[in-house]
């Protein structure tokens, strides 16, 4: 139960970052794929958003994030830049012009937001409030902190459906538990 007190949407949403075993070149990941489902506060699905991004202070994917992801360095040539498609993000999250609540399956996905918008000097405080549905979900559940999203998914009777650290298969599988649980999220 959200503290707002109005009629409210929630983005559940996953990004998917450059990524290599050791040490990013240059010091920095930059989102690769932005994936979000939209949901009201009844739990109903509304829209669903999804796209790649092109990286540009590291514009080659590794081998490793290539495998880990699915995204091939061919997809990401042909993808928009950082602030065409956060633009476009921010404009679907925007557009019932409703108050909304962002969500994800840890805090790393806002850490990846907030670094790229200042890494392209583009507007922050729209990335607020942030719930940490992975953090939240463990203390109502009483789980273990450390279990995958795959693993919860299963857990909780849902099949899991997609490839792992694809950003939208991930955020719909988190959307399946966000909505199972959609009256206990604080914000």
């Amino acid at each position: 139960m959200l503290s707002k007190g109005y009629i409210l949407v929630y983005i559940v949403l996953d990004l998917e970052a450059t990524c290599w075993m050791g040490r990013p070149p240059k010091g920095i990941n930059e989102i690769i794929e932005i994936g979000a489902v939209k949901i009201n506060q009844y739990g109903e699905v509304l829209s669903q958003f999804s796209k790649l991004v092109k990286p540009v202070v590291n514009p080659r994917i590794s081998g490793f994030c290539s495998k880990l992801t699915g995204i091939k360095q061919k997809q990401l040539n042909l993808a928009d830049p950082f602030v065409k498609v956060i633009v476009e993000f921010k404009d679907w999250v925007d557009e019932t012009n409703e108050e909304y609540v962002l969500g994800a399956w840890g805090n790393n996905d806002q850490g990846f937001l907030m670094s790229d918008c200042i890494l392209h000097n583009f507007e922050t405080e729209w990335l607020h409030p942030f719930i940490d549905i992975r953090e939240q979900y463990v203390k109502f559940t009483d789980s273990i902190k450390k279990s995958n999203l795959k693993f919860i998914v299963e857990k909780e009777g849902f099949e899991f459906e997609g490839n792992e650290h694809s950003a939208y298969t991930d955020a719909y599988n988190t959307s399946k538990i966000f909505i199972k649980y959609i009256d206990e999220w604080v914000s």
